[in-house]
């Protein structure tokens, strides 16, 4: 198992800070799967806060008229494009529903991210030779 991050993630909303550049908030837009299949909507980002990196998607998913949605987490490695209303994933709706999922008392353990990462087969941010995937920048 690689060393894990001693560094929380919060939600980009309530950390106080914004994305470098307001245009490329990608909050509130549809997640769609290589095909086009939309999983969702990006209901959040998951930041570090002493990177100022986005590190994780939060999706929702499923529900009626947003009540009783499923969130899951996807590492913005997985981003393959990015339009005015699609944010394209390299995962298929069915791997993005079966990730392990979001708990309140885990959100902030480094163990919670290490098996997101292994469950999507990324190399965690904290891990030898990982590449920041050019996500915007916070600042503030």
């Amino acid at each position: 198992m690689a060393p894990q991050s001693s560094t929380s993630l919060v939600k980009l909303s309530d950390s106080g800070r914004v994305l470098a550049d307001p245009a490329e908030d990608i909050r509130g837009r549809t997640v769609a799967d290589p095909g086009g299949d939309e999983l969702g909507k990006v209901e959040d980002l998951l930041i570090d806060e002493e990177e100022g990196k986005v590190r994780f998607l939060r999706v929702e998913h499923g529900g009626i008229l947003g009540f009783g949605a499923t969130p899951s987490f996807v590492p913005v490695d997985a981003i393959t494009g990015i339009t005015d209303d699609t944010v394209t994933v390299s995962e298929s709706r069915e791997r993005v529903a079966g990730a392990p999922r979001y708990d309140p008392d885990l959100v902030q353990g480094s163990e919670y991210f290490d098996q997101l990462y292994g469950y999507y087969g990324y190399t965690p941010y904290w891990g030898t030779g990982y590449l920041y995937p050019g996500f915007p920048y916070l600042r503030g």
